[in-house]
Parts: structure tokens; sequence; C-alpha cells
């Protein structure tokens, strides 16, 4: 037999044996769905049909699975319980065109299965919908903690107690094109938080809609045990926040125990309190101050009458090390009043003018 021959008898069999080794699963009910889910293996993929189920599904150790819609207009609905779906330790998972509602802790949940395991890599969530999670107390749309390479793109979150998408020690994570809308009863502390030892997060082309009292909080407050990679002295860090529509809320973004983040060409509409905040709470011996933030080239239109103070700061920050560049300000009830506040002086501002 010819080399080439034997080679390519070799190779069909490396790919018939992974074909037998993954399956794909049509769900039509909640029954046929726990079966599936009691038997994944390694590149299943499972397509649910419409319809509405309980929550509470948790799937752990299982790679490269997808779990879908089976038709894409009308995506199968996961209602009630503690938590919609638990996914912990699955790297290259797909979550597409699902919607999750009225989950008391959280709506989806992603974990490499605890702080001190290697990250998951390669999650990615699509077209999913998560609304009305908590709604009060830290509960939030999608947890998520110890992932690396992460994309969560279009989703549309509204509703939810704590964070609209929570990355704990998360990093190279994507949000792009997601929509994240307050609801009234719900107590929304963010609409984004990106903490615990964070880093090379970016949050684009977003719209933000009264989404919590910080609609991007770059940083936070996390317990020591829960930091990834554990020591590290920063909340986050190396953040990106571009392209995104920020209306509403207490202020348009705070810095928390940053080390380094970019928001770059926002429009920011009406913030009701500060315009920015700049703040220290995580306060270990060693922690870097909140430092390193550039803001540039954004369009800010606001009300003085609603504004206490333009940029709120803690004490412990390291506000001189912020840099404010090419920013439009305009505030519509007084426009000769448009010149912010700001720690430093800034490069290029234009003031007075409606920016949109």
């Amino acid at each position: 037999m010819p080399r080439w021959m034997g080679m390519t008898r070799f190779l069909s069999l490396v790919l018939l044996g992974s074909t037998l080794s993954a399956a794909g699963h049509v769900a039509r009910d909640e029954r046929e769905l726990r079966a599936v889910l009691a038997g994944l293996k390694s590149g299943d993929v499972v397509k649910i049909a419409p319809g509405i189920y309980p929550g509470g599904h948790h799937v752990s150790g299982v790679e490269n699975l997808t779990v879908e819609a089976l038709d894409k207009e009308r995506p199968p609905v996961f209602e009630g319980g503690r938590g919609g779906w638990h996914f912990s330790a699955c790297p290259g998972l797909v979550l597409r065109l699902i919607h999750v509602r009225g989950q008391s802790v959280n709506g989806i949940n992603l974990d490499e299965g605890g702080a001190g395991r290697p990250l998951v890599k390669g999650i990615r969530i699509e077209g999913v919908q998560v609304s009305d999670i908590g709604p009060s107390g830290n509960h939030d749309g999608i947890k998520a903690s110890g992932l690396e390479g992460a994309v969560i793109q279009d989703c549309v979150i509204t509703g939810w107690g704590g964070q609209g998408v929570d990355l704990v020690g998360c990093h190279a994570v994507v949000i792009s094109g997601c929509r994240f809308t307050g609801k009234e009863g719900f107590t929304a502390t963010a609409g984004v938080q990106i903490k615990g030892g964070s880093s090379g997060v970016v949050v684009e082309k977003c719209r933000f809609e009264n989404a919590g009292e910080r609609p991007v909080n770059i940083g936070g407050s996390t317990g020591m045990p829960f930091f990834r990679p554990p020591g590290a002295k920063h909340e986050a860090k190396d953040i990106t926040v571009r392209g995104n529509h920020i209306e509403g809320s207490l202020c348009a973004a705070a810095f928390v125990g940053v080390d380094g983040a970019l928001f770059e060409d926002n429009t920011v509409l009406y913030p009701a309190r500060w315009i920015f905040r700049i703040l220290q709470e995580t306060r270990a011996e060693g922690f870097t101050p909140c430092r390193g933030g550039i803001v540039r080239g954004n369009r800010v239109v606001f009300r003085r009458a609603d504004i206490r103070e333009d940029v709120n700061m803690s004490p412990g920050v390291a506000a001189e090390t912020f840099r404010f560049e090419n920013n439009r300000w305009f505030a519509e009830d007084r426009p000769l009043a448009s010149k912010p506040r700001l720690p430093v002086e800034e490069t290029g501002g234009e003031h007075g003018t409606d920016p949109r």
C-alpha cells in the first residue's frame, strides 16, 4: 500500500473516532433535556426546542460543548429557581440564543470550579437574554469567575440585583454589542463590573440605560481569597471601555482600585450625581492605589443642576496619574458652565457645544 493511502486511512479513522465521540442532541421538553445533560461528552451540541423550562441546570467538566436554541426565532426560556444555568470548568463552551429569567441568585454562572484552579478558556456567550434576576442584593445576570479569552456578544440583560455582568478574576474577555437596561424594583449596583484581579478586558459597542449605580465599574471590592491570580495587587488592570452609549445612572463609570484603564469614544448622557468616580475600596497592604486612567475623546452631556461633583474621589487614590484628553463636555441647562472640574488639567477639551 502506498504511504499516502495509509495516511489517508489513518486520518479517516481519526475523524470517524472524533465524530463518534461527539453527538448532536435535540431536547424538546424538560425530561429530554435532563436526560441529554446527564450523558454529555466533549464536543456535543445540544439544541433546545421552544418552550418554558425550569432553571437549575448544572454542567461540569465538559469541553467544547454547544448549547443553543433549536429555533433561533423562538428561543427556549429557562424560568425560576436559584440559578438558570451553571457551567463549571467547561472550556470552549458556546451558549447561544437562550432566554433566562426570574432566578433568585444568578441567571448564568460560569467558573473554573474555584479560585486556584486553571482558568477556563474560550467560552462564547452569544445572543442570550437574561432578565429579572434578584431582584435585590448581589445577584447577577451573568456571573463569570476565572475565565480567559471569553466573548460575551449581542446579549440583552434587563433587571438585576447586583451586576448585569460580573467578572471576577477574568482575563482577555470581550463584552461587545450588549444591552443593559435597569428596571424598576431591581437594585442594580452595576451594569458591567470588572474586578478580582481581572486584566485585559474590553467593553465595547454596548448600550447602558439606567444600568445600575455604576454602569461600568472598572474595578470593585473583592475578598482577597477570590483574586485570580492569587496575590494580585489591583482589582483590574489594562481595561478598555470604548464606543459605548451610557445613559442615566448616578455616574457614567467608576474607576475603583484599577491599575490602568482607557475610557474612550463613549457617549455619556445625563449622569444623575457625578460624571466619573475615582475610588479605592480595597485597602490591603501593598495594594496599588487607583491610577493610570485615561478618559479620551468622549461626548458628555449633563445637567449642571444634577451634578454634585464632576469627578468624585475617595481618599487613597492617585488621581494625579489620570489623563483627560479631547473630550467634549456640554451642560445642557447651563452651557457656559460646561467645563468640568477635573483632578488634572485636560488636554484639548471642548466645552459648551452639544456634541451629539
